[in-house]
């Protein structure tokens, strides 16, 4: 099961802590790196668990970021001359 699952009746009510984020981002990484090996070792059945994970974790993901507010737009600073 994945790090961070959040069922449809919290879906848009939750605030999701940074670190969650970052655990989250970590964890797929981790799925990647085995994604790789098992592709490499001819393993298509563990492969394919390891994909729907990380798509799952994508899309939540960019739910997420979807929902956010923009950042605010910062300036270039001027160089002093």
């Amino acid at each position: 099961m994945s790090l961070v699952f959040v069922p449809e009746r919290l879906r848009g009510r939750v605030q999701i802590p940074e670190d969650n984020i970052q655990r989250l981002l970590e964890e797929n990484d981790q799925l990647i790196r085995c994604i790789v090996e098992y592709q490499n070792k001819g393993r298509a059945a563990e492969c394919s668990q390891y994909q729907q994970v990380l798509h799952r974790n994508l899309i939540f993901l960019a739910t997420i970021a979807d929902a956010s507010p923009p950042a605010p737009a910062t300036s270039p600073s001027k160089p002093a001359s």
